[in-house]
């Protein structure tokens, strides 16, 4: 599961990006190739787990970061081979950083404008998978035979939708068209976040036309987080004792980084499951609705091939009763099957067979 970060060039989404992924600061990116790293996801259950069984290893669960190339509007660009839209295609999931800060690096264009910032995005977005629709139309439409009436129906719904400046992911599809428009890879069925990148007044106070611009998201379907990369920046260099004390002035309880890591694993509907133990307690990430059998498989091949069943237990009824023998001494602790849906929290141990 990859996660592109997009924006105009110095919105800040190289910056949140190295945070994300520790990447040294003083490496330089040229901003016309994607750069990919791996971003942990911050998790207290995790830290229980470590303290309750004090592993020789402890593993967090991890996401694939990719800082896209810029979005760069230059005629040049528009002639040429547009590296970003090249680049957006290979990932799963998009998280949009919005430049909202005034402090420090003028805005690309001059002035900061939230709003007419996204709808470049989200036009450059639409118009990419109009004109894969419109060749496909027609291709189709020259063919004219009556199976590719089917296709030819779900991709004018697709294009009328665009053509109203709505994402793809606003229409409803069933399984046969979802299956159909999988292999076309439209940007606009990418999950999208929009990452709010405020300076330090704009954390504090907000920022001009935050009702206005907020409301647009919720129009357009779109989950919002505001974080601010200049204070992330402040936080990561400081000592553990200072940080504290300087979260505390500005009234923050977790790092920005780490919602943002956490707020991107659920809006992509992740879930983690665990395995513990002294040698390593480890987060695996699966979707949700994922079968014990294919979740044994994250582990390795041969686990999913001999699967007999799956030993669960729930976090929450391993910290309510502190150890895996009370869980069974309670009946708490389960034999599933191979079409067990795994759920958040689950923790697993796989008996299986080769």
């Amino acid at each position: 599961m990859k996660i592109g970060l997009v924006g105009l060039p110095g919105s800040g989404k190289t910056t949140l990006f190295k945070l994300l992924t520790g990447i040294r600061d003083d490496l330089p990116l040229s901003g016309m190739e994607a750069t990919t790293g791996t971003a942990r996801v911050p998790d207290e259950r995790i830290d229980y787990l470590s303290k309750l069984y004090k592993p020789r290893k402890t593993t967090y669960a991890q996401i694939d970061l990719v800082d896209l190339p810029g979005l760069n509007f230059s005629e040049e660009q528009k002639k040429g081979k547009n590296p970003f839209l090249t680049a957006v295609r290979h990932v799963d999931a998009l998280v949009a950083v919005i430049q909202v800060f005034e402090e420090g690096l003028p805005h690309v264009l001059g002035e900061v404008n939230p709003g007419r910032d996204l709808d470049m995005i989200h036009s450059e977005l639409l118009f990419a998978d109009w004109e894969v629709i419109e060749k496909r139309i027609e291709r189709l439409g020259a063919k004219k035979k009556k199976e590719n009436e089917t296709e030819l129906e779900l991709l004018r719904r697709c294009r009328e939708a665009l053509e109203e400046e709505s994402r793809l992911t606003n229409l409803p599809f069933n399984e046969e068209e979802a299956e159909l428009l999988r292999g076309f890879q439209f940007l606009t069925l990418k999950p999208m976040l929009v990452v709010i990148n405020l300076d330090t007044k704009g954390f504090k106070t907000g920022f001009l036309g935050k009702e206005e611009f907020l409301a647009g998201l919720q129009e357009k379907g779109l989950p919002f987080l505001e974080v601010s990369a200049r204070i992330e920046q402040e936080i990561a260099e400081l000592s553990e004792d200072d940080r504290v004390l300087f979260m505390d002035d500005l009234g923050i309880t977790e790092p920005g980084i780490d919602r943002l890591a956490r707020t991107v694993y659920r809006h992509l509907h992740l879930l983690s499951f665990f395995t513990v133990g002294e040698d390593e307690v480890k987060a695996w990430t699966i979707t949700e609705g994922t079968t014990a059998k294919k979740a044994a498989g994250k582990i390795h091949s041969d686990i999913e091939r001999g699967f007999i069943r799956a030993e669960v237990a729930a976090y929450h009824d391993l910290v309510g009763h502190g150890s895996m023998a009370k869980l069974k001494e309670k009946g708490l602790f389960r034999l599933e099957g191979k079409d067990y849906p795994v759920k958040d929290g689950d923790i697993i141990s796989f008996r299986f067979n080769v």
